[in-house]
């Protein structure tokens, strides 16, 4: 069980650094494009416009890297059991039954970012069998490959926490 930690420890490091260096980059490139269009548009500087022309693929990685960053960070959030949870349940059962009902929900999650995996990577190869290009000749699978990075993260965390669960419960049966 120690060395999931340390799996999910450096997985959450590496998430979090992409995640800053992936917002700062967003927030540089958007900002740098307000910039030019503000000099073209109320200072009518014409190289400003030139330049936004030569940075056109500037909108469309932007758009990605949104994507990225949703899926980082849903899967750092996973790991640290703040994600979204429509349960009702633990508010009606008793607080010994807790733990199983966490397993079993972990588990759901886990199925269900699993089957999620499993066609999204489907998805990424239809997408190679097109050879559609995103921008700068780049193909566009490239960029798709964070659907099923991404699910499999969080799946790798359900299954974490269902372990976990699974564990405490027959650690406190066993006592």
């Amino acid at each position: 069980m120690k060395i999931l930690g340390r799996i999910d420890s450096a997985i959450a490091h590496l998430e979090g650094g992409l995640l800053i260096f992936f917002l700062t980059l967003m927030v540089s490139i958007t900002f740098f494009q307000v910039i030019l269009r503000s000099l073209f548009i109320y200072g009518h500087m014409g190289w400003a416009n030139d330049l936004m022309g030569r940075i056109d693929w500037a909108e469309p990685f932007v758009r990605l890297l949104v994507l990225w960053v949703t899926f980082l960070g849903a899967s750092l959030v996973t790991g640290e059991n703040k994600h979204i949870k429509i349960d009702l349940l633990t508010q009606v059962i008793p607080e010994p039954w807790r733990p199983s009902l966490d397993g079993l929900l972990s588990l759901a999650g886990a199925v269900v970012t699993a089957l999620m995996f499993k066609a999204s990577l489907f998805y990424v190869e239809t997408e190679m069998s097109f050879g559609g290009m995103l921008f700068l000749q780049i193909p566009n699978w490239i960029g798709q490959l964070i659907l099923p990075a991404g699910f499999l993260l969080i799946c790798f965390r359900f299954l974490t926490r269902a372990l976990c669960s699974a564990l405490a419960i027959l650690g406190r049966t066993a006592s």
